[in-house]
């Protein structure tokens, strides 16, 4: 896959063509000494889990990885910290307001957008939900929301490779007895 800092040919501050590879994760310009690294985007990732041993998994609506099962999360956005942007992600896609969130793991990914290799740094976060079991109603790009049996949840149904591997890590987490 492309570097994606091979998609900026000029440089962001003076115009410049003469804006090339300082390092692995960043370009410098020649003319006017500016320097732009690439560090990567954060992203969230939620582990809903209720009373029951559910787990609350969405469906995505688009690409990439269209029809296959998600967790709530997304980019966080400027200004942003990582659990307002949890909170906010949550919100859109199952129409759930939480408060109570356990930052779990962290794990480098990259996110494949318009053909640009997004790098992103996922910050996973169990969210316990206790008492009934909240209604959820699918948004923003989820097509679907629900919960199922955590011992019934199968990782090869997550499309995206990063959340499948949070899963897997998850899951042996939670058989352990350690969440």
């Amino acid at each position: 896959m492309e570097h994606p800092l091979e998609k900026f040919a000029y440089c962001p501050v003076c115009g410049s063509r003469h804006f090339e590879v300082n390092n692995f994760k960043s370009k410098k310009c020649r003319d006017c000494g500016f320097t732009y690294y690439g560090n990567p985007c954060t992203a969230t990732a939620a582990f809903i889990v209720n009373d029951r041993d559910e787990m609350l998994v969405v469906r995505r609506a688009k690409e990439p990885a269209k029809g296959t099962l998600d967790l709530p999360g997304g980019f966080c956005d400027m200004g942003e910290t990582v659990e307002e942007g949890m909170r906010r992600e949550i919100k859109e896609e199952t129409g759930l307001d939480v408060t109570d969130m356990h930052y779990l793991f962290s794990s480098p990914n990259v996110y494949v957008y318009s053909g640009m290799g997004i790098h992103t740094l996922d910050m996973d976060f169990l969210v316990p939900i206790h008492g009934d079991t909240v209604a959820v109603t699918a948004d923003d790009d989820a097509a679907e929301a629900r919960w199922i049996a955590i011992n019934e949840v199968n990782p090869a149904d997550f499309g995206l490779t990063s959340i499948r591997n949070a899963v897997i890590r998850f899951l042996k987490e939670w058989q352990a007895g350690r969440y």
